[in-house]
């Protein structure tokens, strides 16, 4: 099942969304931001689409998907969308892509696998079940 959490969800637990709605997430996962004034919107609902039919690539990648359809919320202090807004936040905390757009889960494996801490994470996974490391490049960091 597709971990979704709704802006409301941050809400609830003010002291937290009050100093940073994200630090949860820090360094155990990549969220995914979605913004959209509507949760109907053509636009939200097949980006959900993509990602319930790639569940197993975003688990593999640590992935939370934060869908925020309010008007008024923390997130949107801080990152500021218009309309429709994709932003993938690293284990870092910080902000690796945003993109007005739905973003194909292709693309999406292919940015964050480009990730220095996410090359270390498959490389300790190689290592676990043996399989020799691989000389990966790197353009992002994290």
């Amino acid at each position: 099942m597709l971990r979704l959490l709704a802006a409301i969800t941050l809400a609830a637990a003010p002291a937290l969304a009050q100093d940073d709605p994200l630090a949860e997430y820090l360094w155990e996962a990549r969220p995914i931001l979605i913004f959209a004034d509507s949760p109907r919107d053509p636009r939200v609902v097949a980006q959900l689409a993509q990602f319930e039919a790639a569940q197993r690539d975003l688990d593999e990648r640590d992935i939370v998907v934060i869908l925020d359809t309010e008007e008024d919320s923390a997130l949107r202090d801080r990152f500021h969308p218009r309309d429709f807004q994709f932003v993938l936040i690293g284990k870092d905390g910080e902000v690796k892509y945003r993109k007005p757009d739905p973003v194909p889960i292709r693309e999406l494996v292919r940015l964050i696998d480009r990730i220095p801490l996410r090359q270390q994470e498959m490389r300790a996974q190689r290592a676990l079940r043996g399989i020799a490391p691989s000389s990966d490049s790197s353009e992002l960091t994290e």
